[in-house]
């Protein structure tokens, strides 16, 4: 039978099992009707209704027969249990073609539960804790209309996907909740994000390696690490950022604004075709940062030494405004092996407002031109 002739048809929860008591665990339930859903050759919907759904780590594995839409109108809730918690997904999709993860539902990831299980800052073995959604080799799918709250570590994991859409969702964790990016995307294409509010206690959105034409559109980030590219350079070195923009956005009180890191010393890499346009800057601490310079830990080398070997070229910074919570609002330390290259400062106006005078730049190993208004001045 044409798939296209069959009716939509939707799977609840509930029909197989699932109980919306925020105790029982659903997990199941839920794979049950994923499994006949993705097997139904016409459009299919899994079904959570109003409610508390508690699921434990799940991964929802395709390919599937027809579109599916994963619908959430109530809350799904993650465990507390430690002993159910030391993993790296809590709801995956994977191997899926035409998703569509939506229905203005709550993920509850429950991180207090998990964050003080948290010691990457001072142990490299440490545990994983699991992400809230996952997408791994997701293509031609989109999530909207969905909130997600405390995740015990990323929001939203973004992993080797293409034509991938996320729209009018909320991300939401306390300022001081370690690991919680809003949405990490790695060796993704064809990537937009538009009209998504994004507080938490990592980077609202992070780039690293294998990111191309990704479309970043109407983000508000803070509290927050602002929206980084990077950290790259530490592996896989062939796989090149590109073609990456980032407009209408706001910042309000993050860390950082828009930023570009690269250890240093690192493997060759390449970081190219990146377009920061029309932001607006309410108090980050770092609103533009260019850093070739990272290795946060202690037996890293001087700060001084730049060996990044990652080139970073065609950057644009356009019609940023606003104001910085530090002296220095504008922070381009490129690599003293491979300088920055055609990097283009246009209409920037950050000023700064506290003790020591007005807002300052530092550039070094920069290559590149600036036009319009440029305020702080002395950079290019």
């Amino acid at each position: 039978v044409n798939g296209h002739s069959l009716p939509p048809k939707i799977f609840d929860v509930v029909k197989y099992g699932a109980v919306s008591d925020g105790k029982t665990d659903n997990t199941k339930a839920f794979l049950k009707a994923w499994d006949e859903a993705c097997g139904y050759s016409g459009r299919s919907r899994v079904f959570i209704p109003n409610g508390i759904f508690l699921l434990d780590s799940v991964s929802f594995v395709g390919p599937c027969s027809g579109p599916i839409s994963f619908l959430v109108k109530g809350t799904i809730r993650a465990p507390t249990d430690s002993r159910r918690f030391f993993t790296d997904t809590w709801i995956g999709f994977r191997y899926v073609s035409r998703l569509t993860v939506k229905g203005g539902g709550i993920f509850d990831g429950q991180g207090q539960a998990a964050w003080p299980f948290n010691d990457c800052k001072t142990n490299d073995q440490c545990k994983p804790l699991p992400t809230t959604l996952r997408f791994d080799f997701v293509n031609n799918s989109r999530v909207l209309n969905l909130h997600s709250i405390n995740s015990k570590s990323s929001h939203v994991n973004i992993f080797a996907c293409g034509n991938f859409n996320i729209t009018n969702v909320r991300l939401t964790a306390p300022s001081d909740s370690p690991n919680t990016d809003g949405i990490h995307i790695g060796s993704s294409s064809q990537i937009k994000i538009t009209h998504v509010r994004i507080s938490t206690g990592d980077d609202c959105i992070s780039m690293v390696s294998g990111s191309q034409n990704i479309e970043i559109y109407d983000v508000s980030c803070g509290p927050g690490h602002g929206i980084s590219i990077g950290s790259l350079g530490r592996s896989h070195e062939h796989e090149y950022v590109k073609g990456i923009t980032v407009r209408n956005c706001s910042f309000i009180g993050s860390d950082n604004g828009v930023r570009i890191k690269t250890w240093s010393p690192s493997l060759y890499s390449e970081a190219s075709d990146m377009t920061f346009q029309d932001i607006f800057m309410q108090n980050p601490k770092n609103p533009i940062v260019i850093d070739q310079q990272y290795c946060p830990s202690s037996h890293c080398l001087m700060k001084s030494e730049s060996r990044s070997a990652v080139q970073i070229k065609d950057v644009t910074f356009s019609n940023i405004w606003g104001i910085s919570s530090t002296k220095v609002a504008l922070d381009l330390q490129c690599s003293g092996t491979l300088p920055c290259r055609n990097v283009k400062l246009i209409d920037i106006n950050l000023s700064y407002n506290g003790p020591g005078g007005q807002a300052i730049s530092q550039c070094s190993n920069v290559i590149g031109s600036s036009h319009g208004k440029l305020v702080p001045s002395g950079c290019l």
